[in-house]
């Protein structure tokens, strides 16, 4: 018997992309009985309510969890969605994204061999490389930890799926943090838990849109960069990084900010 996947999907004036986000669980080889769809409506203001619960009573052979709420940002609506997720496995996925049909599957496929011991898997976006400092291995996978982390973050919500006892041994997202908010947590998993990429393009992200500085959270860069100096802070405050590597990582991180924003404007200029 194949084991429950809980799909935490918050919701946020989503009208033109939910139905593909979900439609897109529904299409994995892995089988729809599986899956536990918890959507998490974040105090929508558009057709989304309507649109959601018109396909639930729709597919009724699908197990469609729905919790509407005022909006409180993507982390909170997360946690809402974990706080009832029974699942052996959680995946997450944002409303704008896409699964590709294989993607639980072979995300599973590796999730429980127990030689590669693996808590928390990611996957390749598409049309997107998985660059310095990670190394993909022998397996088609490479290893996620928390140095690399703090230098870049490969793994993209919606590719993520990690085991239950991560969620146990690591808890829920910081409700309160809507930038850099999957960083956070990813830094937080690595306390404890294996964690891996797998070089497979098995998501389409944000419609096939580049990753940031055009929709959604990502477009605000200047909020971003917050996000990622709360992180680093709070490395710091816990003791993972020195008095000494808080400023280099400062200083790195500061550079970063300056390089999305030139990149950013002159893809604008080309018409990207």
């Amino acid at each position: 018997m194949k084991k429950l996947v809980s799909v935490i999907l918050p919701v946020y004036n989503a009208e033109s992309t939910i139905i593909k986000a979900i439609e897109s669980v529904r299409n994995q080889t892995y089988g729809a009985e599986n899956f536990e769809i918890i959507i998490i409506n974040d105090g929508s203001s558009d057709g989304s309510e309507v649109l959601i619960s018109d396909y639930q009573k729709n597919h009724p052979e699908l197990n469609i969890v729905i919790k509407n709420q005022v909006n409180k940002g993507v982390s909170a609506a997360r946690n809402t969605a974990l706080q009832v997720a029974t699942g052996d496995y959680i995946a997450l996925l944002d409303s704008d994204d896409e699964w590709l049909p294989k993607k639980v599957e072979r995300q599973i496929y590796f999730l429980e061999d127990e030689k590669l011991g693996i808590d928390f898997l990611a996957v390749k976006r598409g049309k997107h490389k998985i660059l310095y400092p990670y190394k993909v291995n022998e397996n088609g996978l490479a290893e996620i930890t928390f140095r690399k982390l703090m230098i870049r973050n490969e793994a993209q919500p919606s590719t993520v799926m990690f085991k239950r006892n991560v969620l146990e041994n690591t808890g829920f997202f910081d409700g309160n943090q809507r930038y850099a908010e999957d960083i956070n947590y990813w830094l937080k998993v690595s306390r404890h838990n294996k964690m891996f990429i797998l070089d497979e393009e098995l998501i389409v992200a944000g419609g096939g849109k580049r990753t940031f500085g055009v929709s959604g959270l990502s477009a605000n860069l200047p909020e971003m960069e917050k996000g990622f100096i709360k992180n680093l802070k709070e490395m710091y405050l816990q003791q993972r990084i020195s008095s000494v590597e808080y400023l280099l990582y400062r200083l790195f991180y500061r550079a970063k900010y300056i390089g999305r924003l030139i990149r950013n404007a002159y893809l604008r200029f080309l018409g990207k």
